[in-house]
């Protein structure tokens, strides 16, 4: 037995945890018999993973954005785009479909670990080829996931295999849809552990490509995430993004409500039921996030002496840095299905068959959009 070896039995990967050792490099825990010297001593593919997430904390604006996504049509690639279903209209890529050519692309929906444990997932599948087909997006198809909870994921990679036939596959999604966790998995179950990770410039611009090798030649290419403004996540604080983003399943809240009524989630957004019958709405939105109930009369004069306080988060200095809330009129049909969605904070299920006018407050730019019920 070599030195190497019996010093790396001693030790325990500083990233994972798993028992290191030099001898085969397909194995968990292989560390190149060099590297031993460096402290910590990680394993290899820990050290993948720690250069990727290194590379993979860059964002794009919208225009190179799109010059990227023109690059990806001129190839003959798989194209992933990954959308958060806790905010599917905020995370969809608004004209992706123009841009990818012919390419076939999968929509692969992750963070289905938050809808409620009830939720039937055919319906949801269902639902998001509706969506997309209106977004003008052709899909070969929509897997479910969640990343984070290791939900479905075997299935990606079943769809990956199915359709990629040989080619790159380029990874494109906006930023906080769980890209990274999902990309991370890929390099662990999928990659090709002899080659290395490289990060690329994409041509002329600074923009970042991360490829993981795969064992055939091609690559995975993750792009980096886009920043959609419009999105109520890309606007709060850090401390308050973990309680806008649940991170459990949600337990919707219902309301029986009278028109005239309101109810604000911290200052970060206010429903107002301006007219209609008694009718009940449920809110899917963080449980981490307090719900006050008061009457639309009182709705202005509650908010100016208690936004940041009472009606938190945010904090009262946090909310200076926010926009000044706008107000969304809208009006539901008789006999609709209809949710309110907000993006970044969640939605509103209208359940009366009598129609509604409803007004949404949400700081300035964030994104309100009627939809579909998705559940």
């Amino acid at each position: 037995m070599t030195a190497h070896n019996q010093h790396s039995e001693n030790n325990h990967c500083a990233g994972c945890g798993v028992a290191l050792q030099t001898e085969q490099p397909d194995q968990l825990g292989y560390v190149p018999a060099q590297a031993l010297a460096r402290t910590p001593i990680i394993c290899q593919r820990c050290f993948r993973i720690k250069n990727y997430n290194e590379a993979s904390g860059i964002t794009l604006n919208q225009d190179d954005f799109l010059r990227l996504l023109t690059h990806v049509g001129g190839t003959d690639s798989l194209v992933v785009n990954i959308v958060d279903i806790f905010d599917f209209e905020g995370s969809m890529i608004s004209g992706l479909a123009r841009f990818v050519g012919t390419n076939p692309v999968i929509l692969v929906v992750n963070k289905i670990d938050l809808l409620p444990k009830v939720t039937n997932y055919n319906r949801i599948v269902n639902w998001v080829q509706r969506q997309a087909k209106e977004a003008g997006l052709r899909v070969v198809e929509v897997v479910l996931c969640s990343a984070k909870k290791n939900m479905g994921f075997e299935r990606v990679i079943e769809a990956l295999e199915l359709h990629r036939k040989g080619r790159d596959i380029y990874v494109v999604g906006a930023t906080n849809v769980g890209k990274s966790t999902l990309i991370n998995r890929l390099i662990r179950d999928y990659s090709d552990l002899d080659a290395e990770l490289t990060v690329s410039q994409y041509p002329g611009t600074t923009l970042d490509l991360v490829r993981i090798p795969l064992d055939d030649g091609a690559s995975i290419i993750d792009t980096p995430g886009i920043v959609y403004k419009h999105r109520l996540t890309e606007l709060v604080s850090k401390k308050d993004l973990m309680k806008v983003m649940p991170d459990r399943p949600i337990k919707p809240l219902v309301f029986q409500l009278n028109d005239q009524q309101t109810i604000f989630f911290g200052s970060f957004a206010r429903f107002d039921f301006v007219q209609g019958e008694r009718q009940s709405f449920t809110f899917y939105v963080s449980n981490a996030l307090e719900a006050h109930r008061t009457k639309l009369e009182r709705a202005d004069e509650l908010y100016e002496e208690h936004r940041g306080v009472l009606l938190s988060p945010p904090s009262r200095e946090e909310l200076e840095d926010l926009p000044k809330l706008t107000k969304h009129p809208i009006r539901i049909p008789k006999n609709a299905n209809l949710d309110v969605s907000v993006s970044g904070l969640g939605w509103i299920k209208v359940n009366g068959a009598a129609g509604a006018e409803l007004a949404i407050h949400v700081p300035k730019g964030v994104k309100v959009a009627v939809r579909e019920s998705v559940i």
